[in-house]
């Protein structure tokens, strides 16, 4: 795939529906300027984020902008310009992700795209592009539901939707910032949430809160509600304790519970927080997973096969291959 003249391929919807509205669509080159690099994109992540964009659930947020709208907000790839005045050290040739904030045709889905130089960091060590570009949003979402939470080393964290990517990354996190871990799992997905560090673990579904209350029976310090189950789990949390939530749930006051929303958009332009990210992975405490790899041209069965759930480890579009 290459770039030609003045313009680049981008995967966009020019409509909300279905996976059926993705088509490719041409796009205008762009250019890093001061502050900015620009990145030749080797492979992006399917996030659900992505289907909410496609499907109208963000069409209020998006409509400042007309149709068509490209997605997308993880990217792993090449520096290939750089802006003047960029002070973090990268150089044309590095190999870099990003978190892509998404706005009009600026999403990831596509060949190039120019960010703030503070947006984007080195590549974990001895990964792909593929692998690396399963990181950046869903590890730094992870990492700001922590910091809101501000759990001190020793405290009791619960984790719903631990076998996700968010659920996965947050149990890795909490247990590297010195926390107890209890997380819930389908039977499939025991052994996989076993191994992210979990120090107990109990079934998913409905019934999740009663079974924390069984480990713990004043309740938990903290509750990251990957699952979205919102208010079915609130019961888990000690009086007093925090509650993060991760499609803008709020929760009515009770027990004076700290409820806080995680919207990862709060950490664009973090980059000693996306480093430090990073840095876990080459520390190996932080892991990477990457289900399968798509072209562009059929990212519609990604976004199908993504939404029909189960999926562990992210579903990626590789725009060039690793050789390339």
């Amino acid at each position: 795939m290459k770039l030609r003249g003045k313009s680049m391929r981008a995967i966009g919807h020019g409509k909300y529906g279905g996976p059926e509205v993705l088509e490719m669509i041409e796009v205008p080159e762009v250019n890093a300027g001061k502050g900015e690099v620009r990145i030749r994109i080797h492979a992006a992540a399917v996030n659900p984020t992505d289907i909410m964009s496609r499907n109208g659930s963000h069409s209020e947020r998006q409509k400042v902008d007309p149709f068509p709208y490209v997605p997308g907000m993880d990217i792993a790839g090449i520096v290939d310009q750089i802006g003047h005045g960029v002070d973090t050290g990268v150089s044309v040739g590095d190999r870099v992700i990003a978190m892509v904030v998404p706005k009009g045709i600026h999403g990831a889905y596509r060949e190039q795209i120019v960010l703030k130089a503070n947006a984007v960091v080195p590549a974990p060590r001895n990964t792909s592009h593929v692998e690396a570009c399963t990181l950046p949003m869903n590890s730094l979402t992870a990492r700001l539901s922590l910091d809101l939470m501000g759990l001190q080393a020793g405290s009791v964290l619960a984790v719903t939707g631990s076998a996700g990517a968010y659920g996965g990354y947050i149990i890795e996190l909490a247990k590297n910032d010195g926390l107890t871990v209890i997380a819930d799992a389908a039977d499939k997905d025991y052994d996989l949430v076993k191994s992210l560090g979990a120090d107990y673990i109990v079934p998913r579904g409905p019934n999740v809160a009663a079974a924390i209350r069984k480990e713990f029976p004043k309740g938990v310090d903290g509750l990251a509600d990957g699952a979205v189950q919102n208010e079915i789990v609130i019961a888990a949390v000690r009086n007093g304790g925090a509650f993060t939530a991760v499609r803008g749930f709020k929760g009515e006051p009770e027990r004076s519970i700290n409820f806080s929303q995680t919207f990862v958009r709060n950490y664009d332009g973090e980059f000693e927080k996306l480093n430090q990210l990073r840095k876990l992975v080459d520390e190996q405490k932080l892991t990477l997973r990457m289900a399968s790899t798509y072209k562009p041209e059929n990212v519609s069965a990604a976004h199908e096969r993504l939404e029909a759930g189960g999926t562990r480890g992210r579903l990626v579009i590789e725009f060039y291959p690793e050789d390339i």
